[in-house]
Parts: C-alpha cells; structure tokens; sequence
C-alpha cells in the first residue's frame, strides 16, 4: 500500500500570501496534498477559487476537495472541475459529499435533505459523461437538456470520483458510482465494515474499486479538547470522540496506524482548531507522520 497524508485547511479569509505560503510549506515539507472543505455557512474560502490559485504557486503538491454535490448546476460544475484539473496539471482530488445537516447549511444549499441521494445518483454519472464525451443528451428528474459539449475536459482521463458518508446508503451508493471512499468519524472496525459493503455491492454491479482508494478524514486536536470537541457536528459519544479525534500527534499516528492495519492508506488530516503558526503545525505533524508514507 501507498500511504499518503495530506493536510485539511479551513481558510478563513486568507489573503494569497497566505494561502501561497500555506502550500509551499506543504510542498517544501514533502505533504502529497491540500484539501479545501466546501461549507457555506461558514466564514472560509471557496475551495474551487483557493485551489486554482494554489496550482499556480507549486508545482507537485496534489489538491483536493470535499464538495458538496447537492445544489450545484452539473454543467457549470463539470467545466469548473475539468478547468481546475487542467490548470493544475491533472493535481486534482475529488471527494463529493452530501454536506453538514444543519438547517443553516441546508438553507444555503437550497435542497432539502431528502432529495441529497437521488440528485447525486443523477448528477454523478452525468458529470463522467460530460467530462468524456460531446454531444451530451440528458433527461433526469432535476436535470435536461440537449446536446452540451463541456470543453476543456479533465486531464485526468479518467478523473477518478471518491464519495464521503458513512450510512448504509453512502455505502451502497460508493460501490455502485464511486471510485474510492473517504469517510470521517467512523472507528477502524467500523471502516472496515463499510470496505466490506462497499466492495459486495461493487461486486455486484460488475465494477471494482481499487484497493488503494480507501481513505480517512481525520479530525484532531491540541491541549484541552472538551471545548473543541463540542464544535464537531457529530452524533458521536464524547467517549466517543475522544477516540476519533485525537488529541496530539502522537495520538494521531497511533490512530492512522489502526487504520492502515485494516488496509486504509490515504488520509486528510486536519486541526480542529486552525493553529496559530502553521509552518510549525506542519513541521510537527512532518516529524511525527510523513515516515509513514511509502
């Protein structure tokens, strides 16, 4: 397995040194990747807008996303993609998730909860077509139209499409579209379960997921974490989150450790709290992770 961490970033209102800082240090510190959240609701920049400038500071570091499928416009979406691929040199990560259930977040997203699975089971697959083909027709429940050429396309061809999500649904549903699978918040057992959902209900639909797509979102944090912990959205126990969130690097390691023990290999590790000095977070989670990757 190729084990590979990359960091999770909530920008709140970065200036371009910033960010063109942020990534270099990545870069320099030999991260594989940058991820941008996409939150509405939230005081962040967009990922789409912050990543295509980052792909023109550095030049090997990979970037990624976890966007929220649900509410975007396919077309617009698909040339917004294929366009970030292509000026990043085919550096793009995608994760689609289904975004936090909260009535804030929903409101700006302008769909209703229910309707988040059925609009991705349409959307998903229109978006392969229209990064591979010309000509496109399609007649959907939320979507038609005739004949749309999206140009350019992905360098990346194909581009390969992880999901997010943990209930029997977001499961069932990664086997059947996705390439790969980057939950959050799930122990190694539980990870492990869903590998095994995945993987049958891939089976058969006569596809196959490659076994190093398996991936993790880790959450973590620093020093006194009761009230940092109650700022995760999460159903979870607070013994629970204990668990899940580790707290220090040490704890952090041991964490993706577990993880890699039942055959996950990609990671996105991320502060919950943005820390005061980035270059030092990195160096410190440089010092105690980056051995890993092989």
């Amino acid at each position: 397995m190729k084990v590979r961490i990359g960091i999770g970033a909530r920008l709140e209102s970065h200036t371009g040194d910033e960010l063109g800082q942020l990534v270099r240090d990545l870069e320099e510190l030999r991260f594989d990747s940058l991820w941008l959240a996409d939150i509405l609701s939230v005081p962040a920049d967009d990922p789409l807008t912050a990543l295509a400038y980052t792909a023109g500071v550095v030049t090997k570091l990979k970037i990624g996303t976890t966007m929220v499928l649900p509410g975007r416009n396919p077309i617009r979406l698909a040339k917004q993609i294929a366009t970030l691929d292509q000026v990043s040199g085919g550096r793009l990560l995608l994760t689609f998730v289904f975004g936090i259930r909260l009535p804030s977040e929903l409101a700006a997203l302008g769909v209703d909860a229910a309707d988040r699975g059925e609009l991705v089971d349409e959307v998903l697959p229109l978006l392969r077509r229209l990064w591979s083909e010309d000509g496109v027709d399609h007649d959907g429940r939320a979507y038609r139209f005739e004949g749309i050429t999206v140009e350019p396309k992905p360098r990346q061809q194909p581009l390969d499409v992880w999901l997010g999500g943990n209930v029997p649904s977001s499961l069932r549903r990664t086997g059947r579209l996705a390439d790969g699978w980057l939950p959050s918040m799930c122990t190694p057992d539980e990870v492990a379960d869903g590998r095994r959902v995945i993987e049958q209900t891939a089976a058969e639909a006569g596809r196959g997921i490659d076994p190093e797509h398996y991936g993790m979102s880790i959450g973590y944090v620093r020093g006194d974490s009761s009230p940092r912990l109650g700022r995760l959205a999460t159903r979870r126990t607070d013994a629970e989150l204990v668990e899940l969130v580790p707290n220090g690097t040490k704890a952090l390691r041991t964490l993706i450790e577990r993880y890699i023990d039942v055959g996950f290999s990609k990671f996105v590790v991320r502060p919950v709290v943005t820390p005061g000095s980035w270059r030092q977070e990195l160096e410190d989670l440089a010092d105690g992770l980056l051995d890993l990757q092989a």
